[in-house]
């Protein structure tokens, strides 16, 4: 899942990340370990590619380290900030894996599914780009 040749990724600590014309943001996670910090610097990141605009995000997962429980606590604190929805690309399970890690109490606080086709994922996000 590699993104097309004529993309200019935009680096970052834990993803590589583009905004494409519809506003739906690309994410192409890296396999390590997410930390309170990488995460802060992340949505750091994030509002500066979408100019502080919730957005889709399509995430391509990668296997990583498991976070710790206040790492996991904040990850999810900060998405509904950065984000209007979440579509997870990967292999079978693995998204459903990291789903059940982090919205283990409390369902997902904002849209959320998982795709094995990022086809059908984009498709899925169109609906909440504004």
């Amino acid at each position: 899942m590699n993104p097309p040749s004529e993309i200019q990724l935009i680096p970052g600590e834990i993803a590589d990340y583009y905004l494409d014309k519809e506003g739906i943001l690309y994410s192409y996670s890296k396999s390590v370990l997410r930390t309170v910090e990488n995460i802060s610097n992340n949505v750091e990141l994030v509002k500066r590619i979408t100019g502080n605009k919730k957005v889709p995000l399509l995430i391509y997962l990668k296997n990583s380290p498991v976070p710790d429980k206040a790492t996991r606590k904040f990850s999810t604190e900060q998405l509904p900030n950065i984000y209007s929805a979440m579509a997870m690309v990967s292999k079978p399970g693995l998204a459903q894996f990291i789903m059940k890690i982090l919205f283990k109490l409390k369902p997902p606080p904002i849209p959320m599914k998982s795709f094995t086709d990022d086809k059908e994922a984009r498709e899925w996000l169109l609906q909440f780009v504004k």
